[in-house]
């Protein structure tokens, strides 16, 4: 019992280190399902606004249903839309700074448990994901098999929306401290982004 109370702690810790392990599991595999649903999980800035979507989603909603499923289901939406995008060659302004604004903003969002109206929540994560959604678009460009990849991609990202949602449902009554956490390095993730790329 004692375990299953600590689980949530468990695995906020282990967020930072998922995040940072970008070892390149997907390397060798250029296309296909499996190079598509590895992609997300080695890359940090992807995995941490895809979980943070999750979370803040789970940690704000008044009703498991259909409050959880807004923001992952606008997120998901947005990112095939950006990626179909990018793969027909179309070039968005200030991608990279965008993917690094999430983070900030997902950070700040989980940080304050902010509840916005089921629509705008929803818009509000479309517009960053489309921008995750061309960044993994121009990667697919001139690839063969470009379709299953992308299909393993959304499948990664619904994934690591649901387990964004689990931690953030164990985490709603009695953990004030772990989601402002979570919160504050996504942020901060986000804000090193955004530094490294000034």
């Amino acid at each position: 019992m004692r375990l299953l109370r600590r689980a949530p702690l468990l695995l906020i810790a282990a967020l930072p280190l998922a995040a940072a392990a970008h070892t390149g599991a997907d390397a060798g595999l250029h296309h296909g399902l499996a190079a598509g649903f590895l992609h997300p999980l080695a890359g940090p800035d992807h995995l941490a606004a895809m979980v943070a979507v999750g979370l803040w989603s789970a940690l704000t909603a008044r009703r498991a249903w259909p409050d959880l499923l807004w923001a992952p289901l606008g997120f998901a939406l947005m990112l095939l839309a950006g990626a179909l995008l990018g793969l027909a060659g179309v070039q968005l302004p200030a991608v990279e700074p965008m993917i690094a604004a999430s983070l900030l903003v997902l950070g700040l969002l989980v940080f304050t448990q902010r509840r916005l109206p089921a629509l705008a929540a929803a818009a509000l994560v479309g517009v960053f994901a489309v921008f995750h959604g061309v960044a993994h678009g121009q990667e697919l460009a001139g690839e063969s098999g470009a379709a299953l990849t992308l299909a393993g991609m959304l499948a990664a990202t619904v994934l690591l929306h649901g387990a964004g949602i689990a931690i953030g449902w164990a985490l709603r009554h009695g953990h004030r401290w772990m989601p402002r956490l979570a919160g504050t390095a996504v942020a901060i993730f986000g804000i090193a982004l955004l530094g490294g790329l000034a």
